[in-house]
């Protein structure tokens, strides 16, 4: 991919808005421009989609050059376990849901195509988390792992942090059964007001980054940024810009992953 592409591959992606501390970088790329043919067109970072590896491996340059930093991709199997990422050797990939770093250079990096991606950092820029949050892991406590993990490195046990939650599916289109309500309103009965009747009997509209937020407030995280649960952040409702496994893995056959980092600066 020449310069140009990449320059072009990166202008649309997300530069996350909120008062990081300096030294720390993030993002959230997009499907813009990259290698990867149709259904994985074009910007797609997943090497388990059925996607050309070649183009893969592209595209992942593409992302480390472009944010000079080293992204560690994780196999991401819907639990709760938090990567350490100073402890690994640069061509790792770990089996985790969730990875901290405090070494620079070093990005926390998790993959999405619907599933809400979540940064995070202490107000002091010491130490930086990434969290893959679908309901399975966000129900099970990934956010609470991330959290404990963070804060495990900073030394301080109440430390202050900041949460930025990325593009996911939104509350208009995440339809679940009775059994994903239930995973949440059984350890809180408040995230009833997360769930909204569905379309047929037994079905419910959930609202995956408003769980969220709950979580990461009971653990103590109160400076929340990103993802408000509008449709803007809705992974489904713009297939322009981003991957989207419910709306497309039945029709098309496949879909991409999307990249959300967060890295210090040496």
């Amino acid at each position: 991919m020449s310069q140009e592409s990449e320059r072009s591959a990166a202008a649309d992606w997300l530069r996350p808005d909120w008062p990081a501390p300096p030294g720390v970088r993030a993002v959230f790329t997009t499907r813009g421009t990259g290698a990867s043919a149709a259904p994985w067109d074009s910007f797609n970072l997943g090497d388990h989609v059925g996607d050309a590896p070649q183009a893969v491996a592209a595209n992942r340059d593409t992302l480390r050059r472009e944010i000079g930093a080293l992204p560690f991709f994780l196999q991401q199997p819907h639990g709760t376990d938090c990567a350490d990422l100073d402890a690994l050797q640069a061509d790792a990939r770990p089996t985790a849901d969730a990875c901290v770093a405090t070494r620079p250079g070093r990005a926390c990096t998790v993959m999405v195509a619907d599933c809400l991606p979540v940064l995070l950092c202490d107000v002091r820029g010491r130490v930086v988390a990434a969290a893959h949050a679908g309901w399975r892991g966000l129900a099970a406590g990934v956010l609470e792992s991330a959290v404990h993990a963070l804060r495990e490195r900073t030394g301080e046990t109440a430390a202050p942090l900041l949460a930025w939650l990325g593009p996911c599916i939104g509350p208009q289109a995440f339809e679940v059964g009775e059994e994903v309500r239930a995973a949440f309103v059984q350890a809180d009965l408040a995230a009833a007001g997360n769930f909204t009747p569905g379309r047929a009997p037994g079905k419910w509209m959930a609202d995956l980054a408003g769980l969220a937020r709950r979580r990461l407030q009971s653990a103590g995280v109160e400076r929340l940024f990103g993802n408000d649960s509008g449709p803007d952040w809705c992974t489904v409702g713009q297939p322009s810009r981003f991957f989207s496994h419910r709306r497309d893995a039945a029709r098309l056959g496949g879909t991409g992953r999307m990249a959300a980092a967060i890295w210090r600066l040496a």
